[in-house]
């Protein structure tokens, strides 16, 4: 049943803007009468068309989203231009946005820009966000963390939660202003409170590493389980680690494999290779070969360093799909590439042995040292057997028992054999020359105190 006002349907009808605006909200949005978006534009047009700042606004957002017309952006943007030109903020805002993504408009970043800091000079906290955004970004314009944290902090002022949000990640960075946080604390803080899932995700990692705050588990988890429970994905990962290392919390690989999955089921790269590990040693879900290969490959295809290393390791064994060396060695060279050590090792080994690629003991030598140098304690086993046998490498016996005491120090027990294996065979000089290289090797890893 209508509850339209005789008076207000009498004022709309003569031509009255402010009455025909306000029939438009209501057919909009079903107040009084029945919603009906056609209405609400026909209202709508006859307060716009006599040049009513907000009845054009609202048309232009009918146009915009193609309610109760077919969509039409570029009249979206002539309805949003005039409303933009009589300072109404939202106007100016939408208006960017479809110059921004060229969207009923040729796509021209200046002319946003433009219309973007009209509304975030008259203190619109949404168009300063998206300033800061662009800055922050280097859309349209020179990339300048300084000045998107400018803007930041003006929406983030207002409460914008995810200025706050961003302003928090800037400071916990160091990215345009100082490293601070205490300060990224506060604003993801603020920004959590409003229930901004970035800064609730965020909030509980600041407690779970005790960054601006003491380390507490408690706090952080609870943080995390809102932000997982809310589909966040590094929340979900993050949570997924925890029960899987039962730290800070009960271990529980039941309760890891279904956060993991949660997060892998959203791309997280992390959680689909550490699921694949689950799949692969059955822990909190059946062993499954040909699980533990899907995640494997759908991390691995991310570019997921240890995604790549397990897939290779399955290729190797003939685990969930048919053996296959040389596809392992090309695994194997994607995580070298990425800076894994256990790749590097890996594909050091294959070409030590030919397995998968044209045996080269010089090129087994360059990997192996990549991953030794990174303190890989096997890489370093295998390096100082080339050194001490002279494959790929000139023999160089100091230099072999510098590796295997390095790789002995980390508790390798193989390390520990081979040590004292050659430490018998060498003279009282190469065994201090080994000795004062092994040490130097520390000195230059730990830098200087």
């Amino acid at each position: 049943m209508s509850v339209i006002s005789k008076p207000l349907r009498t004022a709309a009808e003569r031509g009255d803007p402010e009455s025909q605006f306000k029939l438009g909200v209501m057919f909009a949005r079903g107040d009084g009468v029945p919603r009906d978006n056609a209405m609400a534009v026909r209202w709508y047009r006859r307060a716009a068309e006599q040049g009513y700042a907000a009845a054009q606004f609202n048309l232009g957002v009918m146009c915009d989203r193609g309610q109760g017309l077919r969509q039409n952006r570029g009249e979206a943007a002539r309805w949003y231009r005039k409303a933009a030109e009589q300072g109404i903020a939202e106007a100016q805002v939408n208006l960017g946005h479809l110059f921004f993504r060229g969207q009923g408009v040729p796509q021209n970043f200046a002319t946003a820009e433009h219309w973007y800091r009209l509304a975030a000079d008259a203190g619109f906290a949404e168009a300063q966000y998206i300033l800061g955004l662009m800055s922050s970004l280097g859309q349209g314009r020179a990339q300048d963390d300084a000045e998107a944290a400018v803007w930041y902090r003006a929406a983030a002022e207002q409460g914008h939660s995810l200025a706050q949000a961003t302003l928090g990640l800037l400071h916990a960075e160091g990215h345009g202003v100082p490293r601070d946080d205490r300060e990224a604390l506060r604003w993801y803080q603020k920004a959590a409170d409003k229930g901004e899932l970035l800064a609730v995700t965020n909030l509980g990692l600041m407690y779970l590493h005790g960054r601006g705050v003491g380390r507490d588990y408690a706090v952080a988890l609870r943080w995390l389980r809102r932000a997982a429970e809310k589909g966040d994905p590094v929340a979900q990962f993050t949570l997924g680690s925890l029960c899987d290392q039962g730290e800070g919390t009960r271990q529980d690989f039941a309760e890891a494999v279904k956060w993991y999955h949660q997060a892998a089921a959203q791309g997280h790269a992390q959680a689909q290779a550490n699921l694949g590990v689950m799949y692969d040693q059955g822990l909190g879900v059946d062993q499954s070969d040909d699980e533990a290969v899907k995640w494997f490959f759908k991390a691995a295809k991310k570019g997921n360093a240890w995604g790549q290393v397990n897939l290779a390791l399955k290729y190797s064994a003939g685990e969930g799909l048919p053996q296959d060396f040389t596809q392992a060695a090309a695994w194997y060279r994607k995580a070298a590439d990425t800076g894994n050590a256990w790749g590097q090792n890996s594909l050091g080994y294959a070409y030590a042995c030919g397995q998968g690629v044209e045996q080269d003991d010089v090129e087994a030598v360059f990997w192996y040292v990549k991953a030794a140098e990174q303190g890989y304690s096997l890489a370093q086993s295998n390096l100082g057997e080339c050194y001490r046998d002279g494959k790929g490498v000139a023999q160089d016996r100091p230099e072999a028992y510098k590796w295997f005491a390095l790789a002995a120090a980390q508790g390798d027990p193989e390390a520990v054999e081979l040590r004292d294996r050659l430490t018998a065979e060498l003279s009282a000089e190469d065994l201090a020359e080994g000795n004062r290289r092994a040490e130097r090797f520390r000195c230059a890893e730990s830098g200087p105190s």
